[in-house]
């Protein structure tokens, strides 16, 4: 059988030993969701081209209202939860209590050290996050769970 035709895909054999029709990589479709800190220090290269580096992102000044920011993170939907810390890639030395996680609002997700950048570093967020956070009061939405899940399946496979 040569790779690539119709047999050969047939061929795929699943871990009980079955076989089944192999489809689409879904590393290569592309994501559903948004990532709000999609930068090249804190993503694998599998979720695709970072808007850049943290420290191309800081800025200044906080925001007015970067409180109310760092709590709406903070109340994200549970997506991952990773046990240990991360350190602070922009070299403070500090270390953030389950950076690594993943949360989600339903539409954007995040790691869970965030918040850590967003009030420390005065990281900028994207203008259609912030935009969505101060839509909903700073309150995270509710989320059904398979809403959760269909996320989390698609993370998954890229970590």
């Amino acid at each position: 059988m040569r790779p690539g035709s119709e047999a050969a895909a047939q061929a795929v054999v699943n871990e009980l030993g079955v076989p089944v029709k192999a489809g689409p990589d879904p590393l290569q479709k592309r994501l559903l969701m948004k990532i709000a800190d999609h930068f090249q220090e804190l993503w694998a290269p599998s979720f695709g081209m970072p808007r850049g580096r943290v420290r191309e992102f800081v800025a200044d000044a906080a925001y007015v209202d970067e409180r109310e920011i760092v709590q709406y993170l903070l109340a994200g939907h549970d997506l991952f939860s990773v046990m240990g810390s991360s350190e602070d890639v922009l070299g403070s030395g500090e270390t953030i209590m389950g950076g690594d996680s993943i949360y989600s609002d339903g539409e954007w997700v995040w790691r869970g050290d965030l918040w850590f950048y967003v009030r420390n570093h005065h990281v900028c967020l994207p203008n259609e996050f912030l935009e969505r956070i101060r839509s909903f009061g700073y309150t995270m939405p509710a989320e059904g769970l398979s809403s959760l899940m269909e996320i989390a399946k698609e993370i998954r496979p890229r970590l």
